[in-house]
């Protein structure tokens, strides 16, 4: 972080704010993890398979909509700039943070997760912003440090959610709703448009659509194997997002604040990594094997976490996952360099669809698997969808593999 902000002052402070963005994105997916089971308490009476279950349904909404709209926003952004693009996207979110926060019924519930999911995709404008203002040498490193502050997101918010969940489910919406808006108010006055008017290109509906992002972008070598394999980690990574509340509570008893503190742990390791370790990483290995390093630590840690009996073993496997957080930045890094500038919001948006398409099968999947397996019916298994999701990542590392040696 010291290198960001020997920087020019514009520079400096369009980093800090797509910092805050991205940030509070990842809070307002981290923030509902130790509130929701309680939260589908008060509004059903369900046990605890099935809660996880309507949680996946949740999971899903907020994903189709991200999946319909991250394509959308990332080509406003490449014709209108991202200015606009990310300030009316953190103006919805805060709406969205306020209507969860009075949701009087699972439906509204539903609601709220598609608003957050419309204006959650964010991803290609900030993403896009970040190649805007840095050169490609330096790239890894500023998305190491956008990956540092959405592992923050991911620290604070469950932290909060758990602890502030303690005297109400609802009263983390509130106060983040008002973070939110404020951070809204600060890019209105501190965020320059970085993406100047001749490298701007018309928007066109047909890149816009979510395939349509990741067809045209597949033109550039290695793009479109490198996107599958995101897809699948991604894919994976959603068995912690999915379950990880109701799997804590099947296997240790954990509380909200308790659910809040492993999350958060989770998410200080991930910082670390992404904000502290990549950059020197990236460039004393290359990103081709920090991938490589990354997967290994990912699949060792899903497999652990897949047969934790006890609260000491999931702690553990939460640290050694951590290690799995050169991925991101590392892929950044083959890809940017790859697509030309004024396809760059084009680029986010196609992996923010492959992302959000993850999104859309994953969570439902985890979730159903961990119902199946913690139903009394069968197997009794409550990691199984960690063990699935080893798999996932295999198979994403055979991809990596055989598309980077061709």
């Amino acid at each position: 972080m010291e290198d960001c902000l020997s920087k020019p002052r514009d520079t400096r402070s369009i980093l800090i704010f797509i910092c805050l963005v991205l940030f509070f994105d990842a809070m307002g997916v981290a923030l509902i993890l130790p509130v929701m089971p309680e939260l589908i308490g008060e509004l059903s009476d369900l046990p605890n398979s099935s809660a996880a279950e309507i949680s996946g349904y949740l999971l899903f909404t907020f994903a189709i909509m991200q999946f319909a709209f991250a394509p959308i926003l990332g080509g406003l952004s490449d014709r209108f700039g991202r200015r606009p693009v990310l300030l009316l996207a953190l103006l919805g979110f805060s709406i969205d943070y306020f209507i969860m926060a009075a949701a009087p019924s699972l439906f509204w519930l539903f609601v709220a997760r598609a608003l957050s999911g419309l204006f959650g995709a964010t991803f290609p404008a900030a993403n896009a912003a970040i190649v805007d203002i840095t050169d490609p040498a330096q790239r890894a490193r500023n998305f190491g440090y956008i990956g540092g502050a959405v592992a923050l997101g991911f620290i604070f918010g469950p932290a909060f959610g758990g602890l502030v969940g303690e005297y109400g489910a609802r009263l983390p919406f509130i106060i983040s709703g008002i973070l939110t808006f404020g951070v809204c108010i600060y890019g209105f006055f501190k965020f320059p448009e970085t993406l100047p008017q001749e490298k701007r290109r018309r928007f066109d509906w047909r890149r816009a659509d979510p395939f349509g992002s990741i067809i045209s972008v597949s033109r550039y070598p290695l793009i479109l194997p490198l996107i599958f394999s995101l897809f699948l980690i991604q894919f994976a990574n959603q068995s912690y997002v999915s379950i990880w509340s109701f799997f804590t509570i099947e296997v240790a008893g954990w509380s909200p604040f308790m659910i809040g503190v492993s999350a958060a742990l989770y998410g200080l390791c991930m910082a670390i990594v992404q904000g502290g370790l990549t950059g020197p990483v990236i460039k004393r290995t290359g990103p081709e094997r920090a991938v490589l390093f990354s997967m290994i630590a990912g699949i060792l840690a899903y497999l652990g976490l897949g047969i934790a009996q006890t609260p000491a073993e999931i702690f553990f496997w939460i640290i050694g996952g951590s290690l799995s957080g050169f991925i991101f930045p590392a892929y950044q890094a083959l890809m940017t360099v790859r697509v030309p500038e004024d396809s760059q919001g084009e680029l986010q948006g196609a992996l923010a669809s492959s992302f959000s398409l993850a999104t859309i099968i994953g969570p439902l999947m985890m979730s159903q698997t961990f119902g199946h397996f913690t139903s009394g019916e069968g197997v009794y298994l409550p990691g199984a969808a960690f063990i699935l999701a080893a798999g996932l990542v295999i198979a994403s590392l055979v991809v990596f593999i055989v598309a980077t040696r061709k």
